[in-house]
């Protein structure tokens, strides 16, 4: 008997404690992508600070009264989605999706409301009408610039000496960039490369042998890119979506064929020269002259990059711009924010 009633307080207890959690404001806002996508793969968003998403009302607020309160948000708090486009001087730009209140799982929410309390709003994503894929095949070298999100490209061609030291401090300030392998460098560093993987960076093709592919045939250049996929894939497990040419030399046939072989291929927005050895100071004042959003910012595992990166993640945090791998930058999917 005694042991039947301490399991009721304890579930009694634990029964306090979700009710307690579900009235926090962290719960009451989230987002969810248009397309519907189920499990996992939806990703809410919860937004801690939701009080700019959230609705008053009266105590007394009837059925009709909350949905026009919550009409009346929906239309302040709408943004439009933007289509992706071809700009003269940076070429393809990726589109990003939209936001609007989810006017009909609001209401189905303000059916448990209680008097006292902000209304809960639900958000949804809106996809733009025109995406890269619409675009055809063209180089990237930005993300959109309403995305409040920044990516370090890490090509890697030569040398091993300064990855751990990169990887050290991309794990200390909590930071996914992408990786591009060269196919000879993987060939022969493959457990350095499994290590870079491991920690959750993105692992992308930087051709085979570092050759100017601008300059290169047909077949020679589908096998420089071909040969490198194939090693990802092989020893990283990797289904890659994109090409960084190397020296950033390529002309519209390497573009095409990136294309057919279902990559994209991206360039830089800033380059931070790390070759040529400048101090550390050097790249961190071009990166805090030169930071957009949307800026792709290019590095190799030098010295001077190494040195200039835990100052350079900070500039770019100070800017309220989210670090991103390549892949995250150039989806259409909006950057978690507190939604106002």
């Amino acid at each position: 008997m005694r042991n039947k009633k301490r399991l009721a307080s304890v579930i009694a207890g634990m029964g306090a404690l979700v009710f307690a959690l579900c009235q926090q404001p962290f719960m009451h806002v989230y987002f969810e992508n248009v397309k519907g996508r189920q499990g996992p793969e939806a990703m809410p968003v919860f937004n801690q600070q939701g009080s700019a998403a959230q609705v008053s009302l009266k105590d007394k607020a009837t059925a009709q009264e909350r949905m026009d309160a919550i009409r009346r948000e929906a239309a302040r708090l709408h943004i439009p989605p933007i289509d992706a486009k071809l700009d003269r001087v940076w070429k393809a730009i990726p589109g990003y999706n939209g936001r609007e209140v989810d006017v009909d799982r609001s209401f189905q929410l303000s059916k448990d409301w209680i008097p006292g309390q902000k209304l809960p709003l639900v958000f949804r994503e809106i996809p733009p009408k025109i995406t890269l894929d619409d675009l055809g095949a063209h180089p990237i070298y930005k993300g959109n610039p309403n995305k409040p999100m920044v990516s370090l490209m890490i090509n890697v061609a030569w040398g091993n000496e300064f990855i751990p030291g990169m990887l050290e401090t991309l794990e200390r300030e909590n930071v996914k960039a992408t990786f591009f392998l060269d196919g000879k460098w993987l060939s022969k560093n493959v457990e350095m490369a499994k290590v870079i993987a491991s920690k959750g960076h993105e692992m992308s093709n930087h051709a085979y042998s570092h050759k100017n592919m601008s300059g290169l045939g047909r077949a020679e250049a589908i096998q420089e890119i071909v040969k490198t996929e194939n090693l990802l894939k092989e020893h990283l497990g990797v289904e890659n979506k994109l090409f960084a040419p190397p020296s950033g030399d390529f002309n519209q046939q390497t573009v095409k064929i990136a294309a057919e072989l279902n990559l994209r291929t991206v360039l830089w927005t800033i380059d931070t020269v790390d070759w040529k050895k400048p101090s550390p100071q050097t790249i961190i004042t071009k990166i805090a002259n030169r930071l957009e959003p949307g800026a792709m910012i290019l590095m190799h595992p030098t010295e001077s990059a190494s040195l200039s990166l835990p100052e350079m993640i900070r500039e770019i945090k100070s800017r309220d711009l989210v670090l991103g791998t390549v892949s995250e930058l150039l989806s259409t999917d909006r950057v978690p924010e507190n939604e106002s």
